[in-house]
């Protein structure tokens, strides 16, 4: 049985040779109706690119490179699921690479990945400050976005959930609740999630307590220090623990339980992210949901654009998605909350 040509497709759907290449080859934009009937007739007809051969003619490869901090944290699998699949919906594949926080390894790995020919990169920085050089330059060389985190202005465009609305969702909340000895367990260092948590619970939650914004413990994103931050804080007798992300808050309950306090009658605890975790643990976590998804989706349409061409010129966008307050009984209350209504806020980054 002879392979299945682009001619094939292109009769099948009704359209171009042309533009069945530019569906399947995600290098333009193409109508949606349009799209879905070439896909779907090269699906029926068993078409199976040749990547070897595309890369000669168009000289691009159809790969897009991911670089992660740390893949353990749960959050990432689940984005990088959503990402591989609205990147493999324009007909682009995703090279993976974890870079276990250390800028030295995320820059060695973005430069392989330019040396393997990718088409664009998304980023997830290790490091504000230190990351900064290399995706600077990788930037100029080819589509880039960054994702989660920041590494400064106008680097490269950029898409996060709005950190500082989750913070204030999680303030009003524990306020309404009654809650009015909060402390912040969060993350050392520059990563911009860390920073703009951090800061959002400074900034807020002076209207709680006057003394709420020194009541901070600084470790890292992890489980054991959250076991670890109780220990240091709980001396103060603090009526709710709010955390920068679910793995703090998950070690902070567990702990909590180990000394037999009361979650939530004597102390609420909060997360951030909305990993499985929580809504698993006992009791639930109340926590900040990002939207994945749209952050995935988001980052895939900017990505589009600026390999689509005509984008030279425009200034760098820094995307900002709204996030949803998922209220459970760590907080003292039982049923699910409330939502933030709001837009994206779009930003030259």
């Amino acid at each position: 049985m002879a392979d299945v040509t682009l001619r094939d497709v292109a009769r099948a759907s009704g359209c171009s040779v042309a533009t069945v290449s530019r569906v399947l080859a995600g290098t333009r934009p193409v109508g949606a109706e349009t799209a879905r009937r070439v896909r779907a007739a090269a699906e029926t007809l068993g078409y199976r690119p040749n990547h070897a051969a595309r890369a000669l003619r168009s000289r691009t490869t159809g790969t897009v490179g991911l670089v992660l901090p740390q893949i353990t944290n749960p959050f990432y699998p689940t984005l990088v699921r959503e990402l591989t699949h609205a990147l493999h919906a324009e007909g682009r594949a995703v090279l993976l690479a974890d870079c276990d926080d250390d800028p030295a390894a995320e820059a060695e790995y973005i430069a392989d990945l330019l040396g393997r020919q990718v088409d664009a990169l998304l980023v997830i920085p290790a490091h504000e400050e230190r990351s900064r050089d290399a995706v600077t330059a990788a930037a100029a060389r080819v589509p880039l976005v960054l994702m989660d985190r920041g590494c400064g202005p106008a680097v490269a465009d950029s898409v996060a959930v709005d950190n500082t609305a989750g913070m204030a969702l999680v303030l009003d909340h524990l306020a309404a609740t009654g809650r009015r000895r909060v402390c912040f367990l969060g993350a050392t260092g520059t990563a911009s999630a860390a920073a703009e948590r951090r800061g959002a619970y400074a900034a807020g939650a002076a209207a709680i307590d006057p003394g709420a914004p020194d009541r901070v413990a600084l470790g890292d994103f992890s489980v054991e220090w959250g076991r670890a931050a109780v220990d240091e804080v709980w001396p103060t007798r603090p009526d709710a623990l709010v955390c920068a992300n679910d793995l703090i808050a998950i070690g902070a309950l567990q702990r909590l339980q180990q000394l037999g306090v009361d979650v939530p009658g004597e102390v609420a605890v909060t997360g951030f992210d909305d990993i499985p975790m929580a809504a698993l643990s006992a009791p639930g976590i109340t926590t900040v949901r990002q939207p994945v998804a749209e952050l995935a989706a988001e980052a895939a349409r900017l990505l589009g654009r600026r390999l689509a061409g005509g984008e030279d010129g425009r200034p760098r966008q820094a995307i900002r998605l709204a996030p949803e307050l998922v209220v459970r009984e760590s907080s003292g209350v039982e049923a699910l909350g409330s939502t933030l209504h709001a837009v994206a806020r779009v930003e030259d980054a």
